[in-house]
């Protein structure tokens, strides 16, 4: 067999051994003395509906891993003290009736999980004081519907009204009730020690008297038969033999008597102790079934609280933050709008006032000029003509002038020379200073010049030269500036 098939297999054996340890360590048995609760995922009851936990009580079963899980429940027998003091009676005398209780975990079906789903996980000190406080409600409860002759001379009757009582209550969280024992009864009052000394002074009475009425029987008899020895033998003896006859049918008629008295007393006590008993029963019976009610009621409660108080509250919250996203953006654009009319309006009225400056300038300034608007505007462009000046400067400023070679051939029609047009053509492209004021109305001072024709016109004839070239100007390159 090859080396590699070899490992397969014992590969292949180890895992089945794993596999089958795994699966013995998750099978449990359960002891004689406890119950085993399996919980996790256990199945469904034959309604349907799914379990919380199943209960094993002297069997065994396997735990699948990680989907289930298990403890135990001791069955051990729990003995609780129960020293119940003043507690109130039907005749609304208070006794003390000190006893003690000896409960268990049920291994009844549907008790053990009653057990299985209250019990599971508290300790042994902790259930006992759960049953004690049950244990106490429904002793209070026996001893105020029975008469205190009843529970001190009745035992059987007060301990059975007991038991079922407590056995009710006790199983609803899994217990059963062992045994019940009554150590003694008393009372602050004296009650009880009084009902004791009367029947021991009632007993006493009778049986004195009982003695009494023999003797008197006795000394009767013996006098009778004095009589009848006297009389006569025979008639004594017929006397004697009548007499006996009449006290035995006597005696007979009397225990008859007695035995039907006591016939209808133990019938009467019987059948009040069935009432009794099925009136404690169909009481027990109504509490059970109000207890279940409630319980459904509560479960449909939390249900509704658990599924449909969420479902509004989640609906609630989306529709707040629906309606404060839907505010937040109708603030925003609120605000938006209201800055842009803010801006428009700041800019509306700095236009305004700007407009309303220059209109009360200007009216300042026509009421100035002696409400001449002509006059207004002579006075604005003498305002501006510094920057009319300035103008006129810009536009010549920039141009160089390297050489000018003028050929001068003498007088023209008009008198005057070639040089002197071209100077004054140059003069008359840039734009004369003395026809924007014409323009405007206005006349330049004769300090500041006379037109450019006029001052070429007005030069002498004799001044003209021969039609030679002549060398004007002949030096470096200079802008108008200079």
């Amino acid at each position: 067999m090859p080396f590699g098939m070899l490992i397969a297999v014992v590969l292949i054996v180890l895992i089945l051994l794993a596999t089958l340890v795994l699966i013995l360590s998750r099978y449990r048995k359960c002891p004689s003395d406890k119950v085993m609760v399996i919980y996790g995922k256990v199945g469904s009851d034959k309604d349907g509906q799914s379990r919380s936990a199943k209960c094993i009580h002297g069997g065994a079963a396997f735990i699948i891993p990680v989907l289930q899980s298990y403890q135990y429940l001791d069955l051990t027998p729990i003995s609780i003290s129960v020293d119940l003091t003043s507690a109130l009676s039907k005749q609304n005398i208070r006794i003390d009736v000190p006893s003690r209780f000896t409960v268990g975990i049920s291994t009844e079906p549907g008790v053990m999980q009653n057990a299985a789903e209250r019990l599971l996980g508290l300790r042994l000190n902790e259930i006992q004081e759960l049953a004690k406080d049950i244990i106490f409600g429904q002793l209070r409860l026996v001893v105020a519907t029975m008469d205190i002759e009843e529970i001190n001379t009745d035992r059987d009757k007060f301990l059975l009204a007991v038991s079922n009582n407590v056995e009710i209550e006790l199983k609803k969280i899994g217990l059963r009730l062992i045994n019940v024992n009554v150590t003694d009864i008393n009372d602050e009052s004296g009650y009880i020690e009084a009902l004791g000394k009367e029947a021991a002074a009632k007993a006493i009475n009778e049986a004195k008297k009982s003695v009494a009425e023999k003797n008197r029987d006795g000394e009767i008899g013996q006098a009778n038969a004095h009589k009848d020895q006297r009389i006569s033998v025979a008639a004594a003896n017929a006397a004697a033999i009548d007499g006996e006859n009449s006290a035995k049918i006597e005696i007979a008629q009397s225990e008859a008597k007695r035995r039907e008295k006591e016939a209808e007393a133990l019938r009467l006590a019987t059948a009040a102790e069935a009432v009794q008993a099925a009136k404690a029963k169909q009481e027990a019976y109504i509490a059970q079934q109000e207890a279940e009610n409630t319980r459904a009621e509560l479960e449909k409660a939390t249900q509704t609280a658990d599924v449909i108080v969420a479902a509004q509250i989640q609906k609630q919250q989306a529709e707040i933050a629906a309606e404060a996203e839907a505010e937040v953006m109708r603030r925003k654009a609120r605000g938006e709008a209201d800055a842009i009319y803010a801006k428009m309006e700041a800019e509306a009225r700095g236009t305004q006032e700007i407009l309303m400056r220059q209109a009360e300038g200007i009216r300042n300034l026509v009421a100035a000029a002696g409400n001449d608007p002509d006059a207004a505007v002579r006075l604005l462009i003498a305002d501006k003509l510094e920057e009319l000046t300035r103008i006129q400067v810009e536009a010549i400023k920039n141009i160089k002038i390297d050489k000018v070679t003028v050929w001068d051939s003498g007088a023209n029609k008009d008198g005057k020379t070639a040089t002197a047009d071209f100077l004054s053509g140059m003069m008359k492209s840039i734009p004369p200073m003395n026809e924007l004021f014409e323009q405007a109305g206005m006349e330049l001072p004769s300090f500041l010049g006379t037109k450019i024709e006029d001052v070429v016109s007005a030069a002498p004839e004799s001044e003209a030269v021969a039609a030679e070239p002549v060398e004007v100007i002949e030096a470096e390159p200079v802008s108008a500036e200079e």
